[in-house]
Formats: structure tokens, sequence, C-alpha cells
């Protein structure tokens, strides 16, 4: 999943980039709404971040236009805006839930797992796939019970192919998903983190192979005795 995050203090982007990693999503985040409808127009996400009090221009106008053009990402309004009134017209411009700073990141976090339930694009909680179970919420990958370690990077693309299980992923695609402004994944680091998680499929029982697709990508394949 990746996240963009529009929100002027510079010390919140910091915190909150780390928590968001720190749960395994990719987060892009810009201080000014020109950036983030530059990020909109550029980049596909599955989430908005969104502050109101942005120093260009009014996070609601930001709202109501990706409303108004049928951008149906769910957003989280970050705001200090707190009356009942403020929340009322965040909400009738198109947010999905509202959060007033201050807050707890435990409680943002949780709040993003609940719209994800939520979004036609990530809504299965659970994925499996031949013996490999993603709890998508924990982010626990288990194969016959058994918790399978796996870093960061490797459990994003074990979920991306587990979503597209028995078709092909382009190199494009991942590098995509696994890429944030300024920090661009080459095709070389792609190849390194499938063949690390290929290696640690073909450690467990899992009956799940990752196969190249030349020229194209790869693809999660059921491995059938």
């Amino acid at each position: 999943m990746r996240i963009l995050l529009i929100e002027d203090s510079a010390r919140l982007r910091e915190l909150l980039c780390e928590a968001i990693r720190e749960a395994g999503w990719r987060m892009d985040a810009f201080a000014t709404a020109i950036e983030g409808r530059l990020a909109l127009d550029g980049a596909s996400y599955d989430l908005l971040l969104l502050d109101l009090g942005l120093p260009d221009e009014d996070g609601l106008d930001i709202l109501r236009s990706l409303r108004l053009a049928k951008r149906q990402i769910p957003v989280l309004v970050l705001t200090a805006r707190g009356a009942v009134d403020e929340r009322i017209a965040g909400l009738d411009a198109g947010a999905d839930d509202y959060l007033i700073k201050p807050f707890n990141n435990g409680e943002l976090i949780a709040r993003i797992r609940a719209l994800m339930r939520r979004s036609p694009v990530t809504a299965m909680p659970t994925l499996e796939f031949a013996d490999v179970r993603f709890e998508t919420a924990s982010r626990q990958v288990t194969c016959h019970g058994m918790e399978m370690a796996l870093a960061p990077s490797e459990k994003s693309l074990l979920e991306l192919l587990m979503r597209n299980g028995g078709n092909v992923v382009s190199k494009r695609k991942m590098e995509h998903a696994f890429s944030e402004f300024g920090d661009e994944r080459s095709s070389n680091a792609v190849e390194l983190a499938v063949s690390r998680l290929r290696r640690k499929l073909e450690g467990h029982p899992a009956n799940a192979v990752i196969e190249t697709v030349r020229g194209v990508g790869y693809m999660l394949r059921e491995e059938r005795d």
C-alpha cells in the first residue's frame, strides 16, 4: 500500500512517515498543496492523509476537486480544526474520516487499517495463496501455521504478488510499488528482493513459487505435487 501525506509541519511529517513506514506501508510526503496535487496526478495512491491548513491552499479545496473528478481515493483529514461545524464541512466535502490534532499514532494506524478494509482495492484482510497466509493488518505471514521471517520490503513484495496470484506483475509496477519520491528503486533492486523472497519461500513447504516471465515481470504460481 502506498500513502500520500500533505502536511506543512516538517516535524509532524517526519513523525508520521516514521510511524507509517514502521507499519510496513510506503509513504510520500509533501508540505504544500501544489506539490500534493502534482503527486496525485503523477502516481497511484491507496490513501491520502490531508492537512487542511496548508500554506498555499485550503485542504478542503483539494478534497473537493478530487471528488468532483470522481477520484475515489480514501481521504483521512488530519487537522486542528476541531469544531463540530468544521468537522461536518470536511465530511461533506468528501472526507472518509477525520482525526483531530494532536492524536496518537496508534489510533492513526488503526484508522488507516479501517479505511483500507472498506476500500475495494485493499479490502481483503487475509490473503491466501497455496499454503501461504498473509494477515494484511498485522503484516504476519505464515505457512502451515508457522510464521515466516520476512523483511518489510519482502512482505510488500509478497503482498503484491499474492493480490495478483496466478497473474504476471510487471517489473515497472513493482518498481512503482516499492519506490517513494526521491528514492526510486532500480530494476536490479527489485530482482534482488525477488531473489531473497524466492529463497525464503523455498525454505518452507509453501507450494508457492515465484516464476520469472522474461521481459515482462514475475508471477506467483502454485506448485502442485
